[in-house]
Formats: structure tokens, C-alpha cells, sequence
């Protein structure tokens, strides 16, 4: 058994609002994108409302901002499931829905198998990102690290300290 699973965050700025007839093709394919994610080999936990997909829970506290929050068994996982399929369709269709933003939307750590991210921590760990580029810390698919790098995930709640 994997001591550590991968989370992944990616939040994204809407255009218009979820009920809007720009958006409808996205959220049509909202719930058979989330059962794809849900069948794949590796995927272990997505956040969801009640309603099944997380598009009503806030991040940053802003209305406009849409969050996917999931846990895969590595980033091999993860990349087999988005780039091919519906998500990958949907992947390149995301500026008719979304807004270019120049800050770094998506970030990846690994937590201990079993541990569910909340929004707080992925808040945390794409700030962090944001402020202190790719590191053990908080990292993404081009730059990523192994589990192991900075002696586990240096918890779920603080990031490694930076060389002096």
C-alpha cells in the first residue's frame, strides 16, 4: 500500500454565470466528467457537494471561482485521466468557459494515504505555490517532486522552511 496519495486543486474564473447559456455545455458534462474521474485507475476521492460535483462549494471566497479538488494514487494517475477522453475534450474547450489568469490556478502535494484535502489546505498550498514557485511543498505536473523529497509531505498544514 502507497504510504502517500497525490491531491490536486485547479480552480478556475468563470465568464458568466454556472446557469448561463455560455456555460451550459460545461456544466452538461459536468456530471459524466466526474463519473470518468471517478472509474479511473488510480483516482481515489473527489470533493462534492451533495449535488455530486463541487461547483457550489466557495474557494476564496469569491463567487466567480469554481474548485476541483481531488486525491489520485500518483501523477501518473492523474495525467492518464486528463488528458484523454471527455476531460480532455472539455480541457480544450476551457476558454470558451473560463478567464485566462495569469497566477497559478492548479497545484499538486502528496498527503498521507487516507487524508482528504479541504479547501482551506488547497487555498494554502496554491498560495504557496504562487508565492515561492514548485517546491516539495506545493508543485505541479511540469515541476513535480517525489513523496519522499522533503521527508514525507512536511504535514498537512505547514510548508518546508527555505534554505537560509
Amino acid at each position: 500500500m502507497t504510504a502517500y496519495e497525490l491531491a490536486q486543486v485547479n480552480i478556475a474564473r468563470l465568464k458568466a454565470p454556472l446557469d448561463t447559456p455560455l456555460l451550459k455545455d460545461f456544466v452538461d458534462n459536468l456530471d459524466p466528467v466526474n463519473a470518468d474521474a471517478d472509474a479511473a485507475d488510480g483516482f481515489v476521492w473527489r470533493l462534492q457537494s451533495d449535488e455530486g460535483d463541487a461547483t457550489a462549494i466557495s474557494v476564496f471566497d469569491d463567487p466567480w471561482l469554481i474548485v476541483n479538488l481531488s486525491v489520485w494514487r500518483d501523477t501518473d494517475a492523474l495525467t492518464a485521466f486528463m488528458y484523454q477522453g471527455r476531460h480532455r475534450e472539455m480541457l480544450g474547450r476551457r476558454r470558451e468557459w473560463f478567464e485566462r489568469v495569469e497566477e497559478a490556478m492548479t497545484t499538486l502535494w502528496w498527503v498521507p494515504a487516507g487524508h482528504r484535502p479541504t479547501v482551506t489546505e488547497a487555498e494554502n498550498r496554491l498560495l504557496h505555490l504562487r508565492a515561492h514557485g514548485p517546491t516539495p511543498y506545493a508543485f505541479t505536473l511540469r515541476t513535480s517532486f517525489p513523496p519522499d523529497a522533503a521527508g514525507g509531505t512536511r504535514g498537512a498544514d505547514r510548508p518546508a522552511t527555505s534554505p537560509a
